[in-house]
């Protein structure tokens, strides 16, 4: 039986790698993205891998749209396997310095988008989930909402408040089959935080420093814990909030 995946911030990034990764294995991939003309690229791109991929423009932060995407899925499926939810941004700044707005946005996109999207998708995955086979969501969390940093104070509050839904989504939906977990990246070299590196100067980005491993991570470092999330070997595992990290987050509370 084919398996059906949504993955949001599909167009770039994490997300990107992660729908590239589940279309290899032969799943149908809806990739959620504000940025549709970049979908549409990444469509062009898919001809020749074993999966298929729809891509459908959603503004992750809007209900009305979360609401619009989900219903050309359901026109496609009654049922889904998974749900990744990777869309999210970043905003700098020391938290008084810190305009209203980008505030608001890192908590719109960043928590209140996964929830919208999470709940859009609840009635698939429970048509799909089963104890033998449960499905899954994963949400792309921050190894910064597991120890703080001065100048990404409301970021991190955005991804502690989403490791919270991540543990309470657990223990509600466990009796429904669907496990609920999340990872939680360092420093990851995807286009945004090359182009934060990049705009440093206006931006007020600053890399945090290489892990104890000695380099920052790919998205493929992630994808492939995300993938574990997703299989059966992680069939006994939900609310766990997993750092992906290179000893980072280890690295600092050991100081």
């Amino acid at each position: 039986m084919s398996k059906y995946a949504v993955v949001t911030g599909a167009a770039s990034g994490i997300g990107a790698d992660c729908r590239r990764d589940l279309l290899g294995r032969a799943y149908t991939v809806f990739g959620l993205d504000r940025d549709i003309e970049q979908l549409k690229r990444a469509e062009q791109s898919t001809r020749d891998v074993p999966g298929k991929f729809i891509p459908i423009a959603c503004d992750a932060s809007s209900s009305a749209s979360v609401k619009e995407a989900f219903e050309q899925i359901k026109a496609a499926t009654n049922r889904l396997d998974a749900l990744v939810c990777s869309a999210g941004v970043f905003r700098t700044g020391a938290l008084m310095d810190l305009s209203e707005a980008d505030y608001d946005s890192l908590f719109d996109i960043n928590t209140k988008g996964c929830w919208l999207t999470a709940r859009a998708a609840y009635p698939l995955l429970k048509v799909a989930a089963t104890q033998e086979a449960p499905a899954r969501m994963v949400f792309v969390a921050s190894a910064a909402a597991l120890r703080p940093k001065t100048g990404g104070g409301a970021y991190a509050a955005s991804k502690v408040a989403l490791t919270y839904i991540t543990r309470v989504l657990a223990v509600e939906l466990a009796n429904e089959s669907i496990l609920v977990n999340a990872v939680a990246p360092a420093t990851v070299d995807t286009p945004l935080v090359q182009k934060l590196v990049a705009d440093a100067a206006t931006s007020g980005y600053q890399v945090s420093g290489v892990s104890p491993l000695g380099r920052v991570a790919q998205p493929a470092d992630v994808t492939a814990v995300i993938r574990f999330l997703l299989g059966d070997d992680s069939r006994y595992m939900t609310g766990a909030i997993l750092p992906v990290d290179g000893g980072s987050v280890a690295a600092m509370l050991s100081k």
